[in-house]
């Protein structure tokens, strides 16, 4: 899985990490193959990155990171590419078109929460999509009268699906 780290000067350095069947770790650098090892559980951690060890203390949840290494504390934050691309997808909006409400992501409907004929506001929520066990109440973009309904509760959907539309 790759990780974005932002370090507290700005730097985004991508880590790629594949957890291989016998329990190692293959880890990747900004492209670059490291021999990698690591061991303690929690928030205490001793990491050997190509015969260099260094033990972290960590703190908080991603995506942002109070980390304690070598007598530094900073804060990193620390992305999964999954994570980044539900948040990009949050801030692009549900919405194309007029009033044509779609799937920002691949997912499950889990809930409609209008009918064709209602009149709805602007940000009214219509449907929510579960995608990587969250969930995404997608709302209205302008106010209207729901035209159609494309989906039902439970449907798979892929990401820009149709799902609503407003009109």
């Amino acid at each position: 899985m790759r990780y974005h780290v932002t370090l507290p000067s700005g730097r985004e350095i991508p880590v790629d990490v594949t957890h291989l069947p016998d329990g190692q770790l293959e880890v990747s650098v900004e492209g670059r193959p490291l021999a990698a090892d690591v061991s303690g559980q929690g928030a205490s951690l001793h990491v050997r990155l190509d015969g260099r060890g260094v033990d972290l203390w960590l703190a908080g949840a991603p995506p942002d990171v109070d980390v304690a290494a070598n007598g530094r504390r900073f804060t990193a934050r620390v992305e999964s590419e999954r994570a980044r691309d539900l948040r990009s997808a949050r801030s692009a909006g549900p919405v194309l078109g007029e009033g044509l409400v779609t799937s920002p992501m691949p997912g499950r409907v889990l809930k409609v929460l209008v009918r064709e004929g209602d009149e709805v506001l602007a940000g009214a929520p219509l449907v929510v999509v579960e995608a990587m066990k969250m969930e995404n109440e997608l709302g209205a973009a302008r106010g209207g009268v729901v035209k159609k309904i494309y989906v039902t509760p439970g449907a798979a959907v892929e990401s820009g699906a149709r799902l609503v539309e407003v009109g």
